[in-house]
């Protein structure tokens, strides 16, 4: 196998690092953006070499973001070319073109390390969906939010200092937006819900509340009601209705979830035949990462020659299907809110039983009023 490596960076450096110790693959070009001299006549600037060269059978992308990169997977695929990436925001944005593309042209289009790093979850996730359907998945999909809630409950650390020791460590990057609004989480979630369901979801379908508001009052609040807040993605089949969300969530002390430390990650899914089976590692970081983009080569390399579904169906989440109480701290007064309060907790209120869907509709018109307004589901 020939590999042509699209970026080389943190994760690509990896990439780089691990195929270079193999014999069975071979680094032909890495495309630079800016000089590297350390990788000799293997950069490249121009896309075009890599396309034009027949030998170069598989494309590594690790550019991130949504162009060039999705113009230059594009282009590899139509040059029969298979890709691999760990862009989940590629990935999430143009999952329907990138699949249909793969499958006309007869390529393998394989996005492991996308969702989980080095979990390899988007790979038992389809060996699940061969022998059944998937009932439901849940998990925590990013190492940064994590890291936040853990330490904030074990250290009773502020969100501020720890979000900046976050990004001292590296776990956070200088704008941490899509990390603590949950957009990394809500393009995982996405991705993870058009495998298990055949769906094609839109991330504006998808809706999404994120932790850039949590005080050490709901952390407090939490713990007092014997859980542990975490920042999860979820996604269920009920009756044939198809829901996908990410929410913070207050998770009782004795769950998988509530045990997960530091920017670890943990990702389950649900079948009738297999019940849960839980997936837990790094959830990212330059080896993790490339370890998993270099096995998805590896598993072309066995004959893989597909995507993780053929299944590509339109289709908008039905989030009224789920329902469960919330803690909700708003400060100001509200009619809705006000007559599902079941008891006061903190600085906050528990409330009855909502749907998903009005949940998330009515804290994107509360923030209005209040715009640090933060709410946990309660599971």
């Amino acid at each position: 196998m020939k590999i042509a490596l699209l970026g080389c960076g943190v994760v690509g450096g990896g990439v780089l690092d691990i195929v270079d110790k193999r014999c069975d693959m071979e680094l032909k070009y890495v495309l630079v953006r800016r000089d590297k001299p350390e990788l000799g006549s293997r950069a490249v600037a121009d896309i075009n070499t890599i396309l034009n060269d027949k030998e170069v059978d598989t494309v590594v992308e690790v550019m991130g973001g949504l162009s060039p990169a999705f113009e230059y997977v594009s282009a590899a695929m139509k040059a029969g070319k298979n890709v691999v990436t760990a862009n989940k925001h590629l990935v999430a944005h143009y999952y329907k073109e990138l699949v249909s593309l793969a499958k006309e042209m007869g390529v393998a289009f394989r996005c492991t390390p996308a969702v989980g790093g080095g979990i390899p979850w988007l790979k038992n996730l389809e060996r699940a969906t061969r022998l059944d359907k998937i009932d439901s998945f849940c998990g925590i999909m990013n190492g940064t939010t994590n890291f936040i809630l853990d330490n904030m409950h074990v250290n009773g650390s502020d969100f501020g200092e720890v979000l900046a020791e976050a990004q001292r460590l590296g776990y956070a990057e200088a704008d941490p937006t899509a990390d603590i609004d949950g957009l990394d989480i809500q393009r995982k979630c996405i991705i993870s819900a058009n495998v298990a369901f055949g769906a094609c979801f839109k991330e504006e379908d998808v809706p999404v509340a994120g932790i850039r508001h949590i005080k050490a009052c709901d952390i407090f609040a939490a713990e007092e009601l014997g859980r542990v807040c975490r920042m999860l993605a979820f996604g269920k089949n009920v009756d044939g209705k198809v829901l996908a969300y990410v929410e913070p969530s207050f998770v009782a002390a004795g769950e998988l979830e509530a045990a997960v430390s530091k920017a670890m990650n943990i990702i389950s899914f649900e079948t009738s035949l297999s019940g849960k089976e839980s997936f837990y590692g790094q959830g990212a970081g330059r080896y993790p990462t490339a370890y998993n983009a270099v096995q998805d080569c590896v598993d072309i390399l066995c004959g893989v020659k597909s995507f993780y579904t053929d299944k590509i169906e339109d289709m908008k989440p039905d989030n009224s299907a789920e329902k469960h109480p919330y803690y909700v701290r708003f400060a100001g007064k509200d009619e809705w809110l006000d007559s599902m309060i079941i008891e006061p907790c903190g600085e906050g209120a528990i409330i009855a039983d909502v749907s998903v869907a009005e949940m998330h509709a009515w804290a994107a018109k509360a923030k209005e009023a209040d715009p640090e307004l933060f709410f946990a589901g309660i599971i």
